[in-house]
């Protein structure tokens, strides 16, 4: 399934800090969107509708990048993905809310969905140009859609399952559309809630 549900309510946060950052980290051979330990969460609410995009490098979640080829990974990958698959617990949504997954998907080579053509010209570039890209790094993206019956109750989001039940993400960058705005924050496990 392709990021579509969130690109119009995301396409109006600002831009330009981020792709600041993001020359900055290409100029410096840093990791700029792939990087170990975070993941991003784009939150978009909207009536009855709340919106949850989850992106984290594979190494967050089962703890490689590589096909999975043991049965040791091919359980890793098994236990993340029954985890993902459960969002409700995952994201612990207050109960009050009433709300009830709608639409749900779950994207990355580890799945066995189909890598794009430009993945194989990433990497020849890599090993041409003697540094790492890190386009060719799998990744895992999770969209879910739900409806909540009393939007009013999700005053908060709570991220603490994320954390203890991925252990691996360190910190998530969070972007979130809500009837009190729209907002940019960096959730630890520490601080793992923030505001609608």
């Amino acid at each position: 399934m392709r990021r579509l549900l969130l690109a119009l309510p995301f396409a109006l946060l600002p831009l330009a800090v981020a792709q600041a950052a993001d020359e900055h980290d290409h100029e410096h051979g840093s990791l700029g969107a792939h990087e170990h330990g975070v993941a991003r969460l784009n939150v978009a609410l909207s009536g009855q509708t709340l919106e949850l995009e989850l992106e984290s490098p594979a190494m967050n979640l089962v703890g490689f990048e590589h096909a999975a080829a043991s049965d040791d990974d091919k359980a890793k990958v098994a236990s993340a993905r029954a985890q993902l698959d459960k969002p409700l617990a995952l994201f612990n949504l207050p109960k009050a809310a009433g709300c009830v997954v709608t639409n749900q998907g779950l994207e990355s080579p580890l799945f066995g969905a189909k890598q794009d053509a430009d993945d194989d010209h990433d990497e020849n570039a890599k090993d041409e140009a003697g540094h790492e890209h890190h386009q060719g790094h799998s990744e895992i993206h999770a969209l879910y859609q739900f409806t909540c019956a009393v939007p009013d109750a999700l005053k908060t989001l709570d991220l603490a399952n994320v954390f203890n039940t991925f252990p691996a993400t360190q910190k998530i960058q969070v972007q979130l559309i809500g009837p009190g705005g729209q907002q940019g924050v960096e959730v630890t496990a520490k601080a793992a809630a923030l505001k609608f």
